[in-house]
């Protein structure tokens, strides 16, 4: 199944609780990088008060959500780069933010972008960009085309998928503490892990 098909096939919700456990692949001319996906934020277009593209509000900074499904659409906040990608058809600015990824290959590449430990590397979306040494140069890009792919397979199954309201959406109503943001339970990589809630053994995975 191509990408388009796979995120435009169902609701962004049900894609973002998908995506958990779908592994990232990053080309780089030093090497490549791959991670797991364990945290991740529905973003859901016009009617969302939390979204960039609430009421259909376009800019030069966000067209790259009314592009087809499987369109890479990176924006900066404050110094930071954040990864989403546009999840429906072309003219439907919906979208999943990538909060967290847990490291699978190309760890010392990561650790020479982001010198940090390895508990502290990925667990949030600014931190896992700085780790892959991405910024907006893929922008409006397709997945799977160039440096950056999905891949579908092979896949981790989370044990269990935590929900809450996504974070730093404030003073939208409903939209602040709608239940948008999905995680693996008990996975080290998720931002604003409490060290009492991982899962030293599984970090929240079934077995392979």
């Amino acid at each position: 199944m191509d990408i388009e098909t796979y995120l435009s096939q169902q609701p962004t919700p049900a894609i973002a609780q998908d995506l958990l456990g779908r592994q990232l692949r990053l080309v780089t001319p030093a090497g490549m990088m791959t991670a797991w996906i364990t945290e991740t934020e529905a973003y859901l277009g016009a009617q969302d008060a939390g979204a960039h593209a609430f009421k259909n509000h376009q800019t030069a900074r966000n067209q790259a959500l009314w592009q087809s499904a499987g369109t890479i659409y990176i924006y900066q906040m404050r110094t930071q780069f954040l990864l989403n990608f546009v999840t429906q058809a072309a003219g439907v600015p919906e979208c999943v933010l990538i909060r967290g990824i847990e490291p699978a290959t190309g760890l010392p590449l990561m650790q020479a972008n982001r010198p940090q430990p390895l508990k502290n590397l990925t667990n949030g979306p600014g931190k896992l960009m700085q780790a892959l040494g991405l910024d907006k140069q893929l922008n409006g890009q397709p997945l799977n085309v160039g440096p950056l792919h999905l891949q579908l397979t092979p896949r981790r199954v989370p044990i269990k998928i935590s929900t809450s309201g996504r974070v730093g959406i404030v003073n939208k109503g409903d939209w602040s503490s709608a239940p948008l943001r999905y995680y693996v339970t008990g996975n080290p990589w998720v931002s604003q892990s409490r060290q009492r809630d991982i899962d030293p053994e599984t970090h929240g995975w079934q077995a392979l």
